[in-house]
């Protein structure tokens, strides 16, 4: 009984939403700092087809779910809340 109190009791917490800040940038050009924060790079690679993914001020690379919810911050500096599934980001929310 208390390992499946355990494992649901785990599920709950990684369901919650959770807040992550960085760039919107392209994935072609995601591990390239000079190109964080440069918006016409970011909008045409990602109008092209290269997916968007959000960049950590710490480096860190995660994928989003719901592309539709971050194409308008392409360049941008954000604050996404959503829920994170191994290195994917659901998103609910973004802010500038």
């Amino acid at each position: 009984m208390k390992k499946l109190l355990v494992v649901f009791g785990f599920a709950a917490i990684s369901a919650m939403a959770a807040d992550w800040t960085g760039y919107i940038v392209d994935k072609k050009c995601s591990s390239k700092k000079e190109m964080l924060g440069n918006e016409q790079c970011a909008q045409v690679c990602i109008k092209g087809g290269s997916p968007a993914v959000l960049v950590t001020d710490d480096g860190k690379i995660y994928q989003v779910a719901n592309q539709d919810k971050v194409v308008a911050h392409a360049g941008k500096k954000v604050t996404i809340t959503g829920k994170m599934d191994k290195d994917t980001i659901t998103v609910e929310d973004v802010k500038m």
